[in-house]
């Protein structure tokens, strides 16, 4: 089952916050339902080409986002990720066992990214 400790997000902050200041990216980081981290971006240089608010789908980073955007969250989600993360999911047979899930959101439903020139 998927869980995730406010000890686990504290070991994990620095490397996140690394991430999001080599992008000169502001956004916050929380846990979901004991069971995501989640990282909110709130605002950066990064033109991530959005209405307000987006959720970004993890697993298709290279599918959906080029350039920079591309290169800022495949380095976000290695950090989010971390040393403990793992995923012994099977999908052909309905099993889902992983350390935690992430979640990656540009803007927030009541507060939109604010792109920084």
């Amino acid at each position: 089952m998927a869980y995730i400790s406010q000890k686990d997000k504290a070991e994990l902050a620095p490397a996140i916050k690394s991430v999001l200041k080599k992008y000169g990216m502001k956004g916050s980081i929380a846990i979901k339902h004991h069971m995501s981290l989640v990282v909110n971006l709130q605002s950066g240089p990064i033109d991530f080409d959005h209405d307000d608010f987006t959720s970004v789908n993890v697993y298709h980073i290279d599918n959906h986002y080029t350039g920079v955007a591309k290169d800022f969250l495949n380095e976000l989600i290695m950090a989010m990720k971390g040393t403990k993360w793992f995923d012994k999911s099977d999908l052909m047979t309905d099993y889902f066992h992983t350390a935690y899930y992430n979640n990656i959101n540009v803007g927030k439903w009541n507060k939109p990214y604010q792109l920084t020139a």
